[in-house]
């Protein structure tokens, strides 16, 4: 009985081969090279860390061609400094501290960009350039401030090397006296609710040999995660306002403040972690009018010169500044009174900065124009 048994299990584990050989055997050679290249992926890839905050212990996680590393330590200390295959990050607390402050104004230099869909290298050359930071990868731009409207995830595969490099840039501007302003875009408020639709595979791998859905690398008890959940959906530096998609007219014409925009939008940020689904304006702010999706600077059929004036008079700025709508360089709008500034960095072929100086409070003129990649001085077109 046994030996007719184990005959049966060879029997169906000879045929399992074969149909997966025959099937091999069918696939197109751009089929088969996806196949191999998928496998090849599974054994080489290197990201992380991960860190979850557990009370007072961290764990971290990396995956160094294809295997995971993990690290427990006990924080009593920060910053801690931790680093394998390469792969380092600097860790300034167990959680982060919303910003709820969403108003800066004072005489400092103003530099802004957006998009960066995991172009870390891109992103470093762009940022030293235009002396935003150093050789060293370090905060240049004094008291400052650098704005990023969002979209750091998705598309591009240096989404992790990205987000802890801005975690710690952060803490180096504040030192300086300057400041770092990430808002929300579009594709953070997508992975952070598990829609992963453009995420590259190198993340899926990741997921996958962590054993973990990928959005849950980024759960509040992750730092990373923690962080991403303290940060605003919009900003008013002096006399620009800033957001990834846009302000649509109605916020306007229904009195709605900038605490309140941002107040709603963050109360329903992650569905999963909500007791009831989102409604009403909450919902509203989600959707395609929102701050992280709205495109009706655009379109043919958009916001009016006119609502753009009720906007601005609105919120009492001069400018609207958004990414989102990709561009080939940083663009106007409006006669200036919209600013363009995602640059198409996602292509990994160029980008540009957004720089002023000057503002009506400290009644020094303002001045605007663009960084390129190179570093060169570009005129702003209005």
């Amino acid at each position: 009985m046994l030996l007719k048994k184990s005959l049966i299990i060879k029997v169906v584990a000879l045929i399992s081969i074969l149909v997966s050989n025959l099937a091999f055997a069918f696939l197109t050679d751009e089929d088969k090279e996806k196949k191999k290249a998928k496998a090849e992926l599974l054994e080489t890839v290197t990201d992380g860390p991960y860190v979850f905050a557990q009370g007072k212990q961290l764990s971290s996680y990396w995956l160094c061609q294809g295997k995971v590393i993990e690290e427990n330590v006990n924080a009593d200390v920060f910053p801690l400094s931790i680093s394998r295959c390469n792969l380092a990050a600097k860790i300034h607390g167990l959680s982060s501290v919303e910003d709820k402050v969403l108003t800066f104004q004072g005489d400092f230099d103003v530099a802004a960009l957006s998009d960066f869909h995991g172009q870390y290298d891109l992103m470093m050359k762009l940022l030293m350039n235009n002396h935003i930071i150093d050789e060293n990868k370090q905060w240049a731009f004094s008291n400052g401030h650098f704005v990023i409207t969002g979209d750091i995830f998705d598309r591009g595969d240096k989404v992790t090397e990205i987000l802890w490099f801005l975690y710690d840039l952060e803490k180096q501007a504040k030192k300086a006296g300057g400041k770092v302003h990430l808002t929300l875009g579009n594709h953070e408020v997508m992975v952070l609710n598990g829609d992963l639709r453009y995420l590259h595979p190198k993340y899926l791998v990741a997921a996958d040999k962590l054993a973990k859905p990928f959005e849950q690398l980024f759960s509040k008890e992750s730092i990373l995660g923690n962080w991403l959940r303290s940060k605003p959906v919009l900003v008013k530096v002096n006399n620009m306002l800033f957001a990834h998609g846009g302000f649509h007219p109605s916020l306007a014409e229904e009195d709605r403040t900038i605490h309140d925009i941002n107040r709603v939008f963050k109360n329903s940020l992650v569905k999963a972690e909500l007791d009831e689904p989102r409604t009403g304006w909450a919902e509203y702010l989600h959707k395609s009018n929102g701050p992280i999706w709205y495109r009706g600077y655009f379109k043919d059929d958009g916001a009016s010169s006119d609502e753009i004036d009720l906007l601005l008079r609105h919120f009492d700025v001069d400018h609207l500044i958004v990414g989102h709508t990709s561009q080939k360089q940083i663009e106007t709008r409006y006669q200036g009174r919209v600013i363009a500034i995602d640059s198409s960095i996602k292509k990994g072929k160029y980008g540009e900065i957004l720089f002023v100086s000057g503002s009506k409070a400290t009644k020094q003129p303002v001045k605007m124009w663009r960084g390129s990649l190179s570093g060169k001085v570009l005129p702003l077109y209005k």
